[in-house]
């Protein structure tokens, strides 16, 4: 029997499809730590009513944060976060023009009064994290859960570290198939 869905505390939302790949490791970290997401697509320039009416919202709706992702002049998190009084966490998606460096200054040169965290070029995956971190503040389930994902996240790398010292570099780089 598969357990009920959770009950989405943090809303992902994107300016279009093609973001997706980006943002999707914030769901999935989100899920691996017990908490429920809602992924929308969800344009400031095409569906601008929509997403006004989304972040408006998105409290009153039980969202706790919001993580906005976009790409060229990225000014979905900008404008999420002029409609909504929940922390908004920006992520910059990588553009073909300048490889995200555009959405990455878009996003971090919010105007005083309006702030927005601001991630990575492509850090969806820390995105999730910290959406998880302002969420474990108040959830000592979640702080632990996260407590656990770093522990494992520590022994991945003392384990790799006991291997390259046992192989040495030439035949450890070998064994991740470029030697």
């Amino acid at each position: 029997m598969e357990s009920a869905p959770l009950r989405p505390r943090v809303a992902i939302v994107m300016g279009s499809d093609s973001d997706l790949p980006t943002m999707e490791p914030a769901a999935r970290i989100l899920k691996q730590l017990g908490v429920g997401s809602e992924v929308r697509v969800l344009s400031a320039h095409r569906t601008p009513w929509e997403m006004a009416a989304f972040a408006e919202a998105a409290a009153s709706r039980g969202f706790r944060v919001i993580i906005a992702g976009a790409g060229g002049a990225a000014h979905l998190p900008g404008m999420v976060a002029a409609f909504s009084m929940l922390p908004v966490i920006g992520v910059p998606v990588r553009s073909q023009a300048l490889s995200g460096v555009d959405s990455l200054h878009s996003i971090v040169q919010m105007p005083a009064g309006i702030p927005v965290a601001t991630v990575a070029i492509g850090g969806g995956l820390n995105a999730g994290l910290l959406a998880a971190a302002i969420l474990a503040t108040a959830d000592p389930v979640l702080a632990e859960a996260l407590e656990t994902h770093r522990r494992a996240q520590h022994d991945q790398v003392v384990a790799k570290d006991a291997r390259l010292q046992s192989l040495g570099s030439a035949a450890y780089l070998e064994t991740m198939g470029q030697g």
